[in-house]
């Protein structure tokens, strides 16, 4: 089997020697081998690469690798270094798609050809590549009558038109896309494209033509023409998911330029290739879906046969209950309100082991409270990272949507929600319906976050809910230079070892985690009323950190935990409405 991984690899050349050819799809749990034989910052895909090759090394008899940045170099040298029986080979690909790259790139393959031959010991007959492209162009002729009557489909159907667009996308985006109600219109990330195939009568150039002719990538020369599709492309759909790999700069710039420019959603996914990454991916994605799903589910729910549950309207006397339960990674919150949107009860418990077993837990407590049965409630939503593993809610929905109707339940004049939880951050931005217009969220890093601050207070050695009073008291300015919870540790013992004040540091920690939400804060565009949800709404160290920050006051609810919960309620009484 023959390994590749650039949609520039002649691969038509290698089924012509009758080899399988087969992309290669980074999908690792880490990057064990990678991070010790490469530097630990460099772009993830590579070190996916790197890992899963080496993982299935012996299942390949070539690997082919093109010179698409610096990364791909250091990801050949060690394999050449570690596969002493795998042809690896790296194919420089010109920059120039013009007559002189043309032929400098048949030059190359021709050389990349004779030391296959010379590792093989098989011969290249250039009359079966004639047939396999002659083959493949009639297959792709074909298919265009079928491609043309899929953009008509396209133009009429009701589902959410998506549009795939940066770095190669990670498989868990295609697969999350698979199972909604959405269209996927282009996919123009860099190997999303349909291969382009030329055939004439001189084989080799032609075909060598059709490589280099293709949608170009962003290192290529072409690369305005890129801009330029993408511009068209873009017009047709309802929205843009980008896809950048961490630590790769060259798609993050396209994204910011993009975001100027094409004026339709865009949601920017950073991934680092890793099967960690989709619980992340899902969220940022289910949120952006339902944010463009307001004028499309109506629709789609009209052309569709979907099967209905009938929900009986439980009641006490002339009451209905609904219960709300946000499944976090520190806490499980679960709010009960009646039809009149009337809070009837509350409950917070501390997320165990098990996410499902934590929402049994905190649904058992709520309902004590409110003096009710768990047959009395008409419909169960859940939100947060947890939600999937509640088996008795009727409905999931993302927490950054519960986020936006908790916060209009509790201020309707709330337009921006920071909300800093466990071990995650984000910041949404609402219209004046309580509906979301645009978000952000941290990556999987904790920075920032509650669990941050808890392993800052142990370090300290004083309690997490004492922290935030401390730093009140602080009268040296600390600035800590790292958000790494592992780095910021370190720092807080050097500036103990100086005999820094617990006081001045823990104000040093709330200013660096209220620079970081400032930060966030920005990019969605700050619009007051600014709302603080999250466990850390009630460190006061951070509350007055921000409010420095934003120049304002922030609206903080007596429970600020709850709010995810009180949006998932909300969402229940509009479903049952």
């Amino acid at each position: 089997m023959i390994g590749y991984i650039c949609k520039y690899t002649p691969i038509e050349i290698f089924e012509a020697f009758g080899k399988e050819v087969k992309k290669i799809e980074p999908d690792v749990a880490n990057f064990n081998q990678a991070d010790t034989l490469l530097h630990p910052n460099l772009c993830s895909f590579a070190k996916g690469i790197v890992e899963t090759i080496l993982e299935q090394g012996q299942d390949y008899e070539a690997i082919i690798l093109t010179t698409c940045c610096d990364s791909i170099r250091r990801v050949y040298d060690v394999l050449k270094e570690k596969l002493l029986n795998t042809f690896v080979y790296i194919l420089d690909v010109p920059r120039i798609a013009g007559h002189a790259g043309c032929s400098l790139y048949e030059k190359r393959i021709r050389e990349m050809l004779q030391k296959y031959e010379e590792f093989s010991g098989e011969v290249f007959d250039e009359k079966i590549l004639e047939k396999i492209l002659k083959q493949k162009i009639q297959e792709k002729e074909e298919k265009k009558e079928h491609i043309n009557q899929d953009l008509h489909n396209m133009k009429r159907d009701k589902n959410i038109k998506i549009g795939i667009l940066g770095a190669r996308a990670n498989p868990a985006i295609y697969k999350i896309l698979e199972n909604r109600p959405v269209t996927i219109l282009f996919d123009l990330t860099c190997t999303g494209f349909g291969r382009r195939l030329s055939l004439e009568k001189d084989v080799f150039p032609s075909y060598i033509r059709g490589l280099l002719g293709q949608f170009p990538c962003m290192r290529m020369k072409a690369a305005s023409n890129r801009d330029q599709m993408i511009q068209k492309y873009a017009d047709l759909a309802d929205g843009i998911i980008y896809h950048t790999v961490q630590f790769c700069d060259n798609y993050s710039y396209e994204y910011a330029w993009l975001k100027e420019t094409l004026k339709k959603p865009m949601l920017l996914l950073e991934t680092d290739y890793s099967k960690q990454s989709y619980g992340q991916i899902l969220t940022r994605m289910e949120a952006f879906l339902e944010s463009l799903s307001l004028p499309h589910v109506a629709a789609v729910n009209r052309n569709r046969k979907i099967e209905k549950k009938t929900y009986a309207k439980k009641t006490e006397g002339d009451k209905m209950y609904v219960l709300g339960i946000d499944s976090g990674s520190t806490s499980t919150n679960a709010v009960i309100l009646n039809e009149n949107q009337e809070m009837k009860a509350f409950s917070v418990v501390r997320t165990g082991a098990k996410a499902g077993e934590s929402a049994e837990r905190v649904v058992k407590e709520v309902l004590e409270k409110a003096k009710l049965k768990r047959e009395q409630i008409s419909y169960i939503v859940s939100t947060g990272y947890g939600r999937v593993s509640i088996p008795f809610a009727d409905e999931t929905v993302t927490e950054i949507s519960c986020h936006g109707k908790g916060a209009h339940y509790f201020n309707p004049n709330v337009r921006t929600i920071l909300d800093i939880g466990g071990q995650d951050s984000k910041v949404i931005k609402l219209d004046s319906e309580g509906e979301v217009i645009d978000f952000v969220m941290n990556d999987k890093c904790a920075a920032g976050t509650g669990r941050f601050l808890e392993a800052i207070a142990r370090t300290l050695e004083v309690e997490i809910e004492e922290l935030g009073a401390i730093a009140l008291k602080s009268k040296e300015e600390i600035i800590i230079t790292s958000m790494c919870t592992v780095f910021a540790e370190s720092e807080v013992i050097s500036l103990i070892a100086n005999n820094k004040e617990k006081a001045d540091i823990a104000n040093g920690i709330c200013h660096a985690i209220a620079s970081k939400a400032f930060s966030m804060i920005r990019r969605v565009g700050l619009e007051p009323e600014v709302m603080m949800t999250g466990g850390v709404a009630q460190n006061l160290g951070v509350v007055h950190a921000v409010e420095e920050k934003i120049q304002n006051k922030l609206y903080i609810c007596k429970e600020p935990e709850i709010v995810g919960a009180v949006g998932a309620a909300m969402y229940a009484i509009s479903k049952l409405r």
